[in-house]
């Protein structure tokens, strides 16, 4: 087969080399089109149900809410296990599906059962299900939040904006003079005007929120008035339910008009609330009005957020399953900035935390790394084989098979990330390259020796051909056996499976495509361009046609002696061998070990872990004063948190914990930037222990996630 392979390959050399070049465009083009990441995203297949029940206590949830839910997912195909969590007022049962389970089945599957279980749920509890996204699909966070009050920089009278005595105004009229109406403000911002804008962004699965307060009316009931008019609260409950409907009437036709009949009794301010009729006394109407008090009021939250010690709206780009995080994250950028331009005076969405700018960073590492590895390479064949035409059709084998393995990891769906491409080894990938162009120059010098004179273009395509297949079997067995070591990696499942899949495949990819080239487009360029070395006079293997380069010889010189006294004392060889691998295997039970190599993402990650009974504001409160401690260091650009759970609940956190993320300023601008990244955390968390009452663990925003995934 291989002399079959090698001859067409010789034979029609020019196809092969336009072949080898379609492959590069191909893979160029899919090079473009590759998923990038930082990391392999681990999350298994899980559909997520979230129901909010605010009246409920935990064993009310459980019982009432996540047991049926629970139970009802049981029989599901592809199902393997269920958890779930209760907590006050909130229920989330994750359902994890088989590898091999499609999500988009996985989730009708639970939406189908979800319905009919929400039959016998309790009123009000109504369950949804989460973003189709991932455990890693946090790719862009801004905060929503005033700009600094500037008693310099106030707005016209009457327009929005900044107004004397730190008092925001409304487009809408409304003053906001307290710290929770403006948080309520930008709660609705970020709801009715970023987040709807937000959702159109390409690669998106939805748009997370923590932070500020859901806008709802508010009726007090006065129970002294309402005995007064001889009322009851189901009274008030009912008189409010009737007066807040509309309904249609059909419509009727007059003078060959269709005139459309409705009633619409939809409360719009909290003046049509207390206009409402409760009852009638004495031919009186008793109002709303004259047994409550009705004012705009605030749901009851389960999360807040905040930045650089004062309270804000948290929100978060969530890319779809599979997406590519970096053009993902860019597009929610640009969209974010267009965003901007329609908020009302005086408030802004910054962008706080960017994936595409950890992934680039990484990309632009393992490039170079790639880049000086290539390099390395072609450096070392040049002084080894001594030509330079042939260590320039070995050194093609390496972006012909990167381009070949990028071509399959679209096909497989493997992302680019910092274990997919960091586990290409040049110096194995060109390896069959290597011996294959050895051969031709040894045999084409051996041949120029026999003749006596230079080799004619017929001789070298033969010399070309049969040089190759004569390598053959020993290169095809090589690697090969390379391949096998990494097979059983790809039997591996579960967490494992996950982050060192892409890698052993991105490497077994790029293998299988030298073994391809070495077969087909080296021999091919060797009979087009190689030429046999000449041999000068004095040349210890000149008769033979060998030809060595001067470094060659020199190592030579070296390595004989060494090799000639190690033959001849077998016994002591042994002996030192054996020695080697005892002090090496005592060597490396002494290492560190850690599941995966840490990746720099330049931030640091802060959890904040308080009494299980902590409330929420209470535990804002302290998660504000440790904002502002850290926020004052000099390498520090800005701190956001986001406390208790957020609306998509993809982490949901009890109120007592407080994740955090310090975002630093660049090096360059450090006071010292050749201190440590280690000393700069070890002073952080000085600072932060002298916040009383809590607890806390260093980490990395992504890293923090990846722990938070394997611990499930």
């Amino acid at each position: 087969m291989f002399k079959l392979i090698i001859e067409t390959a010789v034979r029609h050399r020019w196809l092969v080399v336009f072949m080898a070049a379609l492959i590069a465009a191909v893979g160029l083009f899919q090079l473009g089109k590759l998923p990038i990441d930082a990391v392999p995203d681990i999350t298994n297949r899980q559909v997520q149900i979230n129901t909010v029940a605010p009246a409920l206590t935990p064993e009310q949830i459980e019982r009432q809410v996540t047991y049926p839910l629970e139970t009802a997912l049981a029989g599901i195909p592809g199902l393997t296990t269920t958890r779930s969590l209760s907590r006050n007022g909130f229920s989330q049962v994750t359902a994890i599906f088989t590898d091999a389970t499609d999500i988009y089945f996985a989730r009708q599957q639970v939406a189908e059962r979800m319905r009919e279980a929400s039959e016998d749920l309790p009123d009000g509890a109504s369950p949804m299900l989460s973003p189709v996204t991932t455990g890693l699909g946090e790719v862009l966070m801004w905060t929503v939040d005033f700009t600094t009050f500037d008693p310099a920089k106030l707005a016209k009278p009457g327009e929005a904006g900044w107004q004397a005595g730190e008092v925001y105004r409304t487009p809408e009229g409304n003053l906001l003079r307290t710290p929770e109406e403006r948080a309520t403000y930008l709660r609705t911002v970020q709801d009715w005007i970023i987040a709807p804008q937000m959702r159109s962004s390409p690669g998106l699965a939805g748009v997370d929120t923590v932070g500020g307060y859901v806008k709802e009316y508010g009726v007090h009931p006065d129970s002294a008035r309402l005995a007064a008019h001889g009322l009851g609260l189901a009274d008030l409950v009912t008189a409010l339910q009737r007066s807040n409907v509309q309904a249609g009437a059909g419509f009727v036709q007059r003078a060959g008009e269709g005139l459309v009949v409705r009633a619409d009794g939809l409360a719009l301010t909290t003046d049509d609330l207390a206009q409402a009729p409760v009852a009638t006394r004495n031919g009186v109407v008793v109002r709303v009005a004259d047994v409550a008090d009705v004012d705009l009021s605030r749901a009851p939250r389960l999360g807040a957020a905040s930045r650089n010690g004062h309270e804000a709206v948290l929100g978060t780009a969530l890319m779809i399953a599979g997406g590519n995080s970096r053009t993902v994250a860019q597009a929610a950028a640009a969209r974010l900035e267009q965003v901007n331009k329609s908020l009302p005076a005086d408030i802004v969405a910054a962008p706080v935390l960017d994936r595409s700018v950890l992934v680039n960073s990484t990309i632009k590492t393992v490039a170079r790394n790639l880049t000086e590895g290539a390099l390395l390479v072609v450096v070392v064949l040049f002084l080894l084989l001594g030509n330079l035409r042939a260590a320039t059709i070995t050194a093609l084998v390496i972006p012909l098979s990167f381009l070949f393995a990028v071509i399959g990891m679209n096909r497989f769906g493997i992302s680019g990330n910092l274990m997919s491409l960091g586990a290409l080894d040049f110096g194995i990938l060109v390896d069959g390259a290597v011996i294959v162009v050895e051969s031709t120059l040894l045999m084409l010098g051996q041949r120029r020796a026999e003749l006596g004179r230079a080799l004619t273009a017929m001789e070298r395509l033969r010399v070309a051909a049969d040089s190759a297949m004569k390598m053959a079997r020993p290169a095809a067995f090589g690697q090969l056996i390379i391949l096998l070591v990494f097979a059983p990696i790809l039997t591996l499942e579960g967490v494992e499976g996950k982050t060192f899949h892409p890698m052993a495949a991105t490497f077994m990819l790029a293998l299988i495509g030298a073994f391809i080239f070495s077969f087909t487009f080296v021999p091919a360029m060797a009979a087009l361009l190689v030429r046999e070395p000449k041999v000068k006079d004095g040349d210890a293997h000149a008769h033979d046609g060998e030809h060595e380069t001067k470094l060659i010889r020199v190592l030579r010189a070296r390595i004989e002696p060494v090799v000639r006294k190690a033959v001849a004392h077998p016994r002591t060889v042994l002996a030192g061998a054996v020695m080697m691998v005892v002090v090496g295997i005592g060597s490396f039970s002494l290492l560190g070990r850690e599941f995966m190599p840490t990746l720099d993402e330049g931030n640091v990650a802060m959890q904040a872990l308080r009494v299980p009974s902590t409330s929420l504001e209470q535990s804002l409160a302290m998660q504000l004063a440790l904002e502002k401690a850290i926020a004052k260091q000099p390498e520090v650009e800005t701190v956001f948190s986001r406390t208790g759970t957020a609306e998509a609940a993809i982490d949901p956190m009890p109120t007592n914990i407080s994740d955090s993320v310090i975002v630093l300023k660049p090096r360059k601008d450090w006071p010292d930037p050749k201190l440590a990244k280690d000393a700069l955390v070890a002073r952080f968390e000085k600072l932060a222990g002298q916040q009383l009452g809590n607890s806390f663990e260093f980490s990395q925003p992504i890293e923090l996630r990846f722990n938070e995934l394997i611990s499930g």
